[in-house]
């Protein structure tokens, strides 16, 4: 007998943080750039008050919340989509704009989900060479084919905390061709405290060759309900009504997340809270030669190249202290690990602990 095979998918999978470690008992997750504070007690209590209703479909297209987000960053509700996270907006995306034998580029340690969409619709995915964890607009420009279809660009950039200013974003999307998307992964934007960084969607709201993704996992803290949204031209957007899913949002993730975004004093709170813990860890981090960025995101890459000991050791011995940190591997980025900045206690734990694990 015959059975239906599947086809032959050879691209990488998504390797998540760790949770658990080892049946530790309570660890304390800092693998994941999950939010410190939670989220906000509005969004809970929307959440709450929704669950005698999952029974009945949500809204197809998200509208209550496009309302809101077109009413929060003074844009068009009808060039906003929502999706299940925004890794549903980079899936529908690369729907749209790719074939086989078309190209799209990533920077050498942009966020891998980017990549792992182009390849899954058929695109061959080059690498633009990082110098320092940092993208440059001229290597970018270098890879540029007449095959180029996409240029993703995550700002800041995960996992490596660094970021392109204003001036090198406005210079990428100017020097490219007019007929490549440049899509801007805005995921981590409310962190930034930097004079020279500009969002995605405040440079680029009124292009027609860009489009900005936003997340609700971060900042709003709502990651388990994926839930994010992309913002572009018309007739791109309307476009990806064509091929996105009914219902493709689940009805908490929308009632939570109204509350979320208007929620102005808890995202004030938290925003506050990753500006103090970012400073403090960030010393603890040259004190005891661990080499990283100034703090750029809610996150740390640190390397251990001038330490007694590996990553590989550090992660072993900060686990065993119940911290759990996110291994570098999958990025090839070599003796590092990830750092989330986590609530008071688990902070304060971290800095206590890091000290004694690298005598």
């Amino acid at each position: 007998m015959t059975l239906p095979k599947p086809k032959n998918v050879k691209i990488e999978r998504y390797i998540e943080g760790l949770s658990q470690f080892k049946k530790i008992d309570n660890p304390i997750k800092l693998s994941a750039n999950e939010s410190a504070l939670g989220p906000s007690p509005k969004a809970i209590r929307a959440f709450e008050k929704d669950k005698s209703k999952i029974f009945k479909y949500p809204e197809s297209d998200s509208n209550s919340l496009r309302d809101l987000i077109s009413e929060k960053f003074n844009i068009k509700s009808k060039r906003i989509i929502c999706g299940a996270g925004s890794d549903q907006i980079f899936d529908l995306t690369c729907q749209l704009f790719l074939e086989p034998g078309n190209e799209v580029i990533v920077t050498e340690f942009g966020f891998i989900m980017h990549r792992i969409y182009a390849s899954l619709h058929g695109a061959k995915v080059l690498l633009v060479e990082e110098k320092n964890f940092k993208a440059s607009v001229n290597e970018i420009l270098k890879k540029v084919t007449d095959k180029t279809k996409i240029v993703f660009i995550a700002n800041p950039n995960n996992p490596t905390g660094t970021y392109l200013s204003k001036n090198e974003m406005l210079d990428l999307r100017q020097k490219l061709r007019s007929n490549i998307l440049l899509v801007v992964d805005d995921a981590y934007f409310e962190f930034m405290n930097k004079d020279d960084f500009t969002s995605g969607l405040d440079l680029f709201k009124d292009a027609g060759n860009v489009l900005i993704t936003r997340t609700f996992s971060k900042i709003y803290a709502l990651a388990g309900l994926r839930l994010g949204w992309g913002y572009s031209s018309q007739e791109i957007i309307d476009a990806m009504y064509q091929i996105k899913p009914p219902f493709n949002v689940n009805r908490a993730a929308i009632a939570a997340g109204k509350e979320a975004i208007m929620d102005s004093e808890w995202t004030k709170r938290a925003i506050e809270h990753n500006t103090l813990w970012s400073r403090k860890i960030f010393s603890i981090l040259k004190e005891n030669k661990i080499i990283t960025n100034e703090p750029a995101a809610n996150f740390f890459l640190m390397n251990f190249d001038k330490t007694k000991i590996n990553s590989d050791e550090v992660f072993e011995k900060l686990a065993s202290k119940r911290l759990i940190l996110r291994k570098m591997k999958q990025y090839k980025i070599h003796n590092a690990l990830r750092l989330t900045i986590g609530n008071k206690q688990a902070n304060e734990h971290f800095i206590q602990s890091i000290g004694s694990v690298l005598k």
